[in-house]
Formats: C-alpha cells, sequence, structure tokens
C-alpha cells in the first residue's frame, strides 16, 4: 500500500480541490436550481478526475470515485444523485470499460440507497453526519462492486488483495470524513455571516426608529408645552398668533424630519438659502421656552447689534440641530441653570456659542460625543446628537467642544458667513 501512496495522494488532491469553489456555489443557495446544478458540476468534476487516474493493485483497479458521488448525492439531493450517476456510466463507457450495462445495474441500489439517505442526512448533527458519510461511502463501494462481480461471475476478484482493499476503504472514509467535516465547517461560517447580516439590518431599523422617535419628540414637546399655554387667561391676541405659528412650524418640521428619514434611500434636495442667524436663533429661543420654564431653566441671548449675520444652507435642518443642542444642554442642568446663546463674528466666518451651566463632561465623553447609542443621559440613546452633528458637518461647519465636570459645557458652532 505505501509504495501507492503517492499515486493515492495524487487523488485525494483531485478530490480536495474543486472544494475551493464551494463558497462561490453556497451563495447561490437561494437559488436552489442553481445551487444544485453548480453542485453537480463540482462532485462531477472531481468524479471525472478521479476515474481517469485510477490504480491498478495486483490486477484490482482502485479509484475514489465514491468520495464525489455520495457527497454529491448527500449536499445535492436526488436531482444531483441522477446527474452523477449518468456522469459516471457515460465516462465509464467513454473510457471503454467492459460491460458498462451490467455496472449501471449494479450501481443502481448504491444510488437508491444515496437519495433515500439524504433527507435524512440534513438534520444530522456534524459527528452523525460524518459518520453517516463514511458508512454510505463504504456501503456504496462495496454493494456496487459484490453486485458487479456477481453479474459479471467474477466473484473470486472480490477476494483477491483484501488487505489493501481494506486499506483504501480506510483511506476513503478518512477522506469523505474530513470532506464532510470542512463543507460543514463552511456552512456554518456562511450561516454565521448571514446571520451578522440579518441583525446588523434589524439594528438599523431599530436605530432608525430610535432616531426617528427621539427626532419627533422634540416638536411634539414644543407643540404640547404651547397647547398647555392656550389655555391660560388673559392670554393676549398677538401670544395666541405667535404660539400658532410655532406649533404649525414645529409640526411642520416633525413632517420634515420623517420624511429625511423615509428618504434616506432617495435623499431629496436640500432647500440652501440664506439665514439669518439672529432669526434662527430667537426661533430656537422661542421653541426651548416652554421647556426651559418647565425646567426652571433662564434662556439668555446675547446677539450683536452693529453686525447682520448670515450664513448659508437648510434651514430646517439647522434648526433641527440647534434645537436638539439646546434641548441636551437643559436636560444637563438642574433648577435654576442658565442656557446662554451667543453669536459673534470671527473673521469671515460666523460663530454660535451655546454655553451651559450643567453637570459638564470629561474629555473622554467629549470624544464619544455624537457617536450612535452613546449618551450621558440616563435614557439617552445618542442619536440626536448624531443627527445633529451630522447637520452641522454637511453644512460645513465646525464643532468645538468645551466643558468642565461641575460646572458646564460649551458649544462653539462655527460657520462660514455668507
Amino acid at each position: 500500500m505505501l509504495s501507492y501512496f503517492k499515486d493515492f495522494i495524487v487523488n485525494i488532491f483531485f478530490i480536495f480541490s474543486p472544494l475551493v469553489f464551494y463558497p462561490y456555489i453556497y451563495r447561490t443557495k437561494s437559488r436552489v436550481p442553481l445551487y444544485k446544478f453548480l453542485l453537480y458540476i463540482l462532485f462531477s468534476v472531481a468524479l471525472v478526475i478521479t476515474m481517469s487516474f485510477p490504480l491498478n493493485i495486483n490486477g484490482m483497479v482502485y479509484d475514489f470515485r465514491s468520495i464525489p458521488i455520495v457527497l454529491g448525492a448527500l449536499y445535492g439531493g436526488l436531482e444531483v444523485s441522477i446527474l452523477l450517476f449518468v456522469t459516471l456510466i457515460t465516462y465509464r463507457h467513454l473510457l471503454g470499460s467492459p460491460v458498462n450495462l451490467l455496472y449501471s445495474v449494479a450501481s443502481v441500489p448504491s444510488f437508491t440507497m444515496l437519495a433515500v439517505s439524504y433527507k435524512k442526512f440534513v438534520n444530522l448533527k456534524l459527528y452523525q453526519k460524518i459518520a453517516a458519510a463514511v458508512i454510505l461511502c463504504t456501503f456504496f463501494k462495496l454493494i456496487t462492486n459484490l453486485i458487479y462481480y456477481l453479474l459479471t461471475h467474477r466473484i473470486q476478484f472480490f477476494f483477491n488483495s483484501v488487505i489493501t482493499t481494506i486499506e483504501t476503504y480506510l483511506l476513503q472514509g478518512l477522506i469523505i470524513g474530513i470532506c464532510v467535516y470542512l463543507i460543514e465547517f463552511l456552512n456554518k461560517y456562511f450561516h454565521m455571516q448571514e446571520e451578522v447580516v440579518k441583525s446588523e439590518k434589524m439594528k438599523i431599523v431599530s436605530d432608525m426608529a430610535a432616531s426617528v422617535a427621539h427626532e419627533i419628540r422634540n416638536p411634539l414637546t414644543t407643540v404640547r408645552g404651547f397647547i398647555q399655554l392656550f389655555g391660560a387667561q388673559n392670554l393676549g391676541e398677538e401670544k395666541k398668533l405667535l404660539y400658532q405659528r410655532i406649533c404649525l412650524e414645529e409640526l411642520d418640521r416633525a413632517q420634515l424630519i420623517i420624511t429625511d428619514y423615509l428618504s434616506l434611500a432617495k435623499p431629496d434636495p436640500e432647500i440652501i438659502e440664506k439665514m439669518s442667524i439672529k432669526d434662527e436663533i430667537s426661533y430656537m429661543s422661542n421653541v426651548l421656552l416652554t421647556y426651559a420654564n418647565y425646567n426652571h431653566i433662564e434662556i439668555k441671548e446675547i446677539l450683536s447689534e452693529n453686525d447682520a449675520l448670515y450664513i448659508v444652507g437648510d434651514r430646517y435642518k439647522f434648526r433641527q440641530a440647534l434645537i436638539n443642542i439646546g434641548k441636551n444642554a437643559i436636560e444637563a442642568m438642574d433648577s435654576k441653570g442658565v442656557l446662554e446663546i451667543k453669536a459673534v463674528k470671527i473673521n469671515h466666518n460666523v460663530a454660535i456659542i451655546i454655553t451651559d451651566t450643567g453637570v459638564g463632561m470629561t474629555s473622554e465623553q467629549i470624544k464619544r460625543l455624537g457617536t450612535p447609542y452613546y449618551s450621558t443621559k440616563e435614557k439617552g440613546t445618542g442619536l440626536g446628537t448624531m443627527v445633529s452633528f451630522g447637520i452641522i458637518k454637511k453644512m460645513n461647519g465646525k464643532i468645538d467642544i468645551k466643558s468642565e465636570v461641575g460646572k458646564g459645557t460649551q458649544y462653539t458652532l462655527i460657520f462660514a458667513e455668507a
């Protein structure tokens, strides 16, 4: 046996080589006909190659044709079994092997056994699959050869070189066991990859849902506050109109936020316009006023009287970013805190400085600010800040954060002057 070991190694190489293409075939598993056809091609190539380089030991011809046949049948099912049977008989005829018809008859019981085993094989555990493949491969070769020799009245050949025959059976059992292990390992690996992709998709969906809920809550909270103010006695007509206008604008902003998230795949063009920083800060202060009053926070506006400051961008998204930052600043403060909003001109840039007297942040917290699912608040998701920072950066703005624990935080938003 050892003298033929080199030749057997060549056959083993021929069997394992086509498995290099199995990862590409696995990707077509959702398209069953194509998947099974490619499996047939894979194992038929291995079958043809092993039959092309048989070994003749003491008058007995040995090859490992049973390995690709069994693997193809167990992983491809009835259709692949039939195609491999046709390929085996056809190629055997092309090779000029004797009494091909009798060999076909001798192979039928073995192929039937494989076709019946397919459904049970799929549900087995790994060690059971390896054991089943080894047993089926052994019986396939054993039954086929036994029937063939009986039909050709050469049963004495079956008992020639018994030791060598047993060694080949053991070797083919080892090879098919390794093949099954490798295929199952690849299947498990690709299945895990698919699960990771699915979980990532679900995470994106949950992130999106949480982000939408977070963003929508801001304008709804504002609307709720102003509706409560409508119930106040002696409310002037001018204030009623102001509150009504703010409520409608906030509802419009909520609608725009929903539209933005729904159109992420096909984003609508942004409405770029020239904005007055004074008007936008006043709007932000009015929106946050009820929320600030509820939390006993004072809002201070410090605006330049001499310079009319303007920037260019999408007004509604810019408001969304400012209100998010302002709301977070209010939530970071205890009662009697102060939220200061200041606008100044620095060279050819406009700086909006939002300062609070809240709990402050460490340098490590500042670094992580704006990343998904990181928030300094107990029930925060971090998605609102992430969206706000994204809007500012998309407007080519810069964000500078300075903070001291226990003393407060300062956000400086810098934009090019229009």
